[in-house]
């Protein structure tokens, strides 16, 4: 059964910081790009960070570079988004991705996890 679970979310005041995880299981994300993204009440879901399968040159959207890193243990078949300096725009729910290398179309999604950021 192929499944991505997030944790490490939750409450924290402004300037803070958080580490999300996610493991996978049912595949090896060795041959995936993993992605992390979010989305708040009312809007989109935004990408927030990327990585390819060789670990080559994250990606992250302007708002959150400099402050989150992305980085992935393909033996732990695990992929972790540190958050630092969060701000309450930062406040979403925020998903893992996996996008297949070689299969076109492929990828799963995990269930969320919530980071509210607030005084």
């Amino acid at each position: 059964q192929v499944q991505l679970v997030e944790s490490g979310g939750g409450l924290v005041q402004p300037g803070e910081g958080l580490r999300l995880s996610c493991a996978a299981s049912g595949f090896a994300i060795s041959g995936y790009a993993m992605n992390w993204y979010r989305q708040s009440p009312g809007k989109e879901r935004e990408l927030v960070a990327a990585i390819t399968s060789t670990s080559n040159s994250p990606n992250y959207a302007d708002v959150v570079k400099g402050r989150f890193t992305i980085s992935r243990d393909n033996a732990k078949n695990t992929v972790d988004l540190q958050m630092n300096s969060l701000k309450p725009e930062d406040t979403a729910v925020y998903y893992c991705n996996a996008v297949s290398r070689y299969i076109s179309g492929r990828h799963y999604w995990g269930q969320g996890t919530q980071v509210t950021v607030s005084s």
